[in-house]
C-alpha cells in the first residue's frame, strides 16, 4: 500500500468520526429540548388563578344563557327580581303586535272591499269614513304593528345588555361601606406673600376594605 492511499484512508476515517460525533450531540440537544420543564417554557407568560378565571368567564357564560333563553342570565348573576319584568316586557310587546296585527286586518279588509266594491261598506261602523281614510287606518295599523316587532327586538338586546352588565359588576363594591360625603371646605391661598382665605367644596370617598 503506498503512502498516498494509506493517507487517504486516515483522512475517510477522521471525516467519518467526526459526521458520528455530530449527530450525537444533536441527538443530545433535542432530547434535552423535550425534557425541558413546561414552567420554563412558559415562564414569561402571566398565570391566573381559578376564581379570576372564572369571573372573567361569567360575563361570556350570562351573555349566552340570555340568549339562549330571555332571562336565564339574569337567573345565572342571581338577579331574580329582574326575571318578571324581562317577560313582563315581552308580554307587554306581544299584546302591542297582536292588537295592531288584529285591526290591520279588519281595515285591510275593509279597504279591499270597498275596491273591488265601489260605493259599498263592509262594516256599517266604518261607513262614515271615507276610502282614503280607511287606508289610512290601515296604514297606521300597519306601521305600529312593525314598530312592535322593533320594539321587542330591541327588548331582546337589552335584557342581553343587561345580564353582560351585571355579570362584568359581579364583583364591584356596591354596600355600605361605599360611600360620598359633600361638605364645605375653607382652602388657604398665599398670592404675592399674602394670605388669603376662600370657600369651596369639597368631595370625600369613604372606602372600607
Amino acid at each position: 500500500m503506498t503512502s498516498k492511499a494509506l493517507l487517504f484512508i486516515i483522512i475517510m476515517c477522521l471525516f467519518a468520526q467526526n459526521k458520528a460525533f455530530s449527530q450525537n450531540l444533536d441527538s443530545i440537544s433535542s432530547r434535552k429540548g423535550k425534557n425541558k420543564p413546561k414552567a420554563e417554557v412558559t415562564a414569561n407568560e402571566p398565570l391566573k388563578d381559578s376564581v379570576r378565571i372564572a369571573v372573567e368567564a361569567r360575563p361570556r357564560i350570562a351573555i349566552r344563557k340570555s340568549a339562549i333563553l330571555p332571562g336565564l342570565g339574569q337567573v345565572y348573576n342571581k338577579r331574580w327580581w329582574k326575571v318578571p319584568l324581562v317577560y313582563g316586557g315581552f308580554v307587554g310587546v306581544g299584546l302591542v303586535f297582536e292588537f295592531n296585527q288584529r285591526q290591520y286586518k279588519i281595515f285591510l279588509k275593509e279597504a279591499q272591499f270597498r275596491e273591488l266594491n265601489p260605493g259599498k261598506t263592509q262594516n256599517p261602523l266604518y261607513a262614515p269614513y271615507s276610502r282614503e281614510g280607511i287606508i289610512s287606518v290601515k296604514d297606521s295599523y300597519r306601521r305600529n304593528r312593525d314598530l312592535s316587532i322593533l320594539a321587542g327586538v330591541g327588548f331582546y338586546a337589552i335584557q342581553l345588555i343587561d345580564a353582560y352588565v351585571d355579570a362584568k359588576f359581579f364583583r364591584f363594591d356596591v354596600s355600605d361601606s361605599l360611600s360620598l360625603k359633600i361638605e364645605p371646605l375653607i382652602q388657604n391661598e398665599t398670592i404675592s406673600n399674602a394670605s388669603a382665605s376662600g370657600h369651596a367644596v369639597g368631595l370625600r370617598l369613604n372606602v372600607s376594605l
